[in-house]
């Protein structure tokens, strides 16, 4: 009889009861928070993976490997993961496929938001054609698409770019 009183008193004690709910709504609230870091986290982690996984694949990395072609890493080939330069080999869609100059097909992703520049005009999607010499800079997405900001098409009168090569040695600091 003395136990039951006392849980009696206890539960009349509002005060005790609007402590008890406050703390278990903090512990719900925080379990939450916590909750949503973890699934931001793992979106994070699973985009780094898959972006990872397909690197070499998708923006054409060194020829022998990112280890096995130390001997000529001076002069070696390096990646470009934020755009291309190159030539159209073919155009579907909103989508362009163009051969980089060390022979690795990028595709290409062109949104309405895309700058197509050739000479001073601005042009659209439909005026390209396939053979023409382009510069892409843009992002690239989750399947290792570039997706395009900016479009340079360039004529054909234009001479080749050659590489740079500095008439004295450039220090290296």
């Amino acid at each position: 009889m003395n136990e039951e009183k006392t849980i009696k008193k206890f539960f009349q004690n509002r005060d005790i009861l609007k402590w008890i709910i406050v703390g278990l709504a903090v512990f719900v609230v925080l379990i939450l928070v916590f909750g949503a870091g973890i699934k931001v986290g793992t979106m994070k982690a699973k985009y780094s993976y898959h972006w990872a996984e397909n690197y070499h694949r998708n923006f054409g990395g060194p020829r022998g490997g990112f280890l096995g072609d130390l001997k000529s890493f001076p002069q070696g080939d390096f990646i470009n993961g934020h755009g291309v330069f190159g030539s159209i080999i073919k155009i579907d869609g909103n989508t362009i496929v163009a051969k980089a100059k060390d022979d690795v097909e990028k595709t290409i992703l062109v949104s309405d938001s895309t700058i197509i520049q050739k000479g001073r005009e601005r042009v659209k999607l439909p005026d390209l054609k396939v053979d023409e010499d382009i510069v892409v800079i843009g992002s690239p997405n989750e399947e290792g698409q570039i997706e395009a900001k900016l479009i340079r098409v360039f004529d054909g009168n234009l001479p080749k770019v050659l590489p740079f090569r500095p008439s004295r040695p450039v220090p290296f600091n």
